[in-house]
């Protein structure tokens, strides 16, 4: 069995794959003191309970973009399931496609990870729209190569410089607002984050498919893109499962 694991910003994602069958997939917020044996702990006890026990993982996959999680994760596969993890961004990991841009290295392998995950199932071109930490637009183009994007604040990110910056505004949860008209401070807030992430989805959409000169695929993903993508006109998928989806192909492609 395969153990994937996606270090995120704000969360770890760790799937087991029997073959091409997830079995089950748990959720952890990031937080870069957990130690490989903390993590180890919380898994090998989750595990259990779909009866499953360390000794059933033969091999483990890990994509992150968090250096401290990335040794503590390592770690968890060497010292709790005597596995070194296949890690993808290293130079012996062939992940089967081409970022063709200026500075193939400073892609982040997320991003990576989803051009690959969203093409197994979606037809290309394609754009996968990420809105998590930060909301993400990631190109892929006929062959399945990444060919650029875009990077702009997530939600939350934006709230909470908003509440940092600006002494009298609250902090508040992301909501739909009924109305656009905030007729208060909250309101207020809400309107702008809800309906600007609405109309920057949107926007960046419809300027991304006319630069690259035909309709695509439009594939949303993250954990707040249901949120915002049932707001918005665009023609779109959703798609939770990308990122596990990647890394269990690209384990295959290179085992």
């Amino acid at each position: 069995m395969l153990l994937a694991i996606d270090a995120g910003n704000t969360n770890i994602v760790f799937a087991i794959f029997d073959g091409e069958k997830k079995l089950r997939s748990w959720r952890m917020a990031t937080d870069h003191h957990r130690t490989g044996d903390d993590y180890a702990v919380w898994l090998t006890q989750l595990m259990s309970l779909i009866g499953l026990k360390p000794g059933d993982i033969d091999a483990a996959i890990l994509a992150s973009v968090v250096p401290p999680a990335t040794f503590s994760l390592s770690r968890l596969c060497k010292d709790h399931f005597g596995i070194t993890p296949m890690m993808v961004g290293s130079p012996e990991v062939d992940l089967g496609i081409q970022a063709k841009v200026d500075f193939p290295n400073e892609v982040g392998v997320d991003r990576l990870v989803n051009a690959i995950g969203a093409q197994v199932v979606h037809p290309t071109p394609l754009i996968v729209v990420d809105i998590g930490t930060a909301t993400t637009f990631d190109i892929v183009d006929e062959a399945g190569d990444f060919i650029g994007g875009i990077i702009a604040p997530g939600p939350n990110s934006a709230l909470d410089a908003l509440h940092r910056i600006a002494a009298k505004l609250p902090r508040i949860e992301i909501e739909r607002p009924e109305r656009v008209i905030g007729k208060g401070t909250v309101g207020a807030m809400r309107s702008g984050i809800y309906w600007g992430y609405v109309g920057l989805i949107e926007g960046l959409l419809t300027r991304t498919m006319q630069e690259f000169g035909r309709e695509m695929t439009v594939v949303a993903t993250g954990g707040l893109s249901g949120l915002f993508t049932k707001a918005t006109n665009m023609k779109h998928h959703m798609d939770p499962e990308i990122t596990e989806r990647g890394l269990r192909v690209i384990y295959e492609r290179n085992r």
